[in-house]
């Protein structure tokens, strides 16, 4: 199997890793009116078909080293089921996030959601690895939340400001106004990010498992095992929320046949996006020791997906288009807060005390 032999070679890997995770939900963005949930569809194979392309070309080369068919024969059957329970978790944090991008945009879902499962992650690292500067830690953890709580009051005022001006325009017109009433309000998007960010916070840690130890699987086979979990649990989440919708009514599966060519494709497409840059990640980190990112640079780009996706949101498809400039100064404090506390996490390993 192919891996990074040189320092660039992982830290490229890394650059794309952040660039695929922070920019694979402008495929729903660009779906218009396409419910998640059928988009869902599209997206779990498209993971499940980068995985296994990946898997038979670059886990099946250099057939001197040992290739990704070889390490799956040596694998031990617990570190293939954490895989698999990695994709299982993660499918649901990630089904989550995208209800929540369905309702209160890329600027709100990833902050909040990736922000949480950064400060998890963060913790959870130190109780079972306490190394590192615990004050950088900790203090890095505290702004991001911070910066998670003031993106949620900014979200609020936004929302607020826009149902006062919609109840407005209405005046007398009861139809209108009760359209106006019916808005989904600020708390949804946020609940639903909080949750996606709690359960996003558990599922590397399962990859990792997977990957440890002599019987442990390697980066092409682990991906594949976790694409396969996001893939067949997806059987089972969509039908829950088709029935069950975050936002409006329900759905029906004959709908999905009504999809355009460009709604599934564009599905596709964001769940190879999504797995390229999981596979990136996951080649990166398995790299010789003598050439690995540092875990400061490694941390610092893995997370900065959220930033990547904050910015899209922003820049690009104007999800705070006519907000107030109390919630445009919220706004900047909430990015320079996530810098602050990023760099803070990001640079704790390299001052242990």
């Amino acid at each position: 199997m192919i891996l990074p032999t040189t320092y660039e070679a992982a830290l490229l890997l890394l650059i794309l890793s952040m660039f695929c995770w922070g920019s694979w939900a402008n495929t729903q963005k660009l779906t218009g009116k396409w419910r998640f949930e059928l988009f869902y569809y599209d997206y779990s194979a498209g993971v499940l078909l980068c995985a296994l392309i990946a898997a038979f070309t670059f886990g099946e080369l250099m057939p001197k080293e040992l290739t990704f068919s070889d390490n799956l024969l040596l694998a031990g059957k617990r570190q293939m089921a954490f895989g698999v329970a990695g994709g299982v978790v993660f499918n649901l944090a990630n089904m989550l996030l995208v209800g929540a991008i369905s309702v209160a945009g890329m600027a709100v879902a990833f902050p909040i959601a990736i922000g949480l499962a950064l400060v998890i992650g963060t913790v959870w690292n130190f109780a079972l690895n306490p190394q590192g500067n615990p004050i950088l830690l900790f203090g890095g953890a505290f702004l991001v939340v911070m910066a998670i709580v003031i993106d949620a009051f900014a979200y609020g005022a936004f929302v607020q400001a826009k149902q006062e001006a919609a109840a407005a325009a209405a005046g007398d017109d009861p139809r209108a106004r009760r359209k106006a009433a019916r808005a989904p309000g600020a708390g949804r998007g946020v609940i639903l990010s909080i949750v996606s960010g709690i359960l996003m916070g558990m599922f590397y840690p399962l990859v990792e498992i997977g990957k440890e130890g002599d019987n442990g699987v390697a980066p092409y086979g682990i991906a594949l095992l976790f694409a396969a979990g996001v893939f067949f649990s997806s059987l089972i989440y969509i039908p829950f929320f088709m029935t069950f919708p975050v936002s409006g009514t329900s759905v029906e599966l004959r709908q999905y046949a009504r999809g355009t060519r460009q709604q599934h494709l564009l599905g596709l497409a964001g769940g190879i996006i999504w797995m390229v840059g999981a596979i990136s990640n996951f080649v990166a980190a398995s790299a010789p020791v003598t050439v690995q990112v540092g875990p400061a640079v490694s941390y610092a780009l893995g997370q900065g997906a959220t930033l990547v996706s904050a910015l899209w949101g922003l820049l690009v498809w104007k999800e705070f288009a006519g907000a107030t400039d109390r919630v445009k100064l919220l706004l900047v404090v909430m990015l320079v807060l996530f810098v602050s506390g990023l760099a803070m996490i990001s640079v704790a390993p390299l001052n242990a005390k």
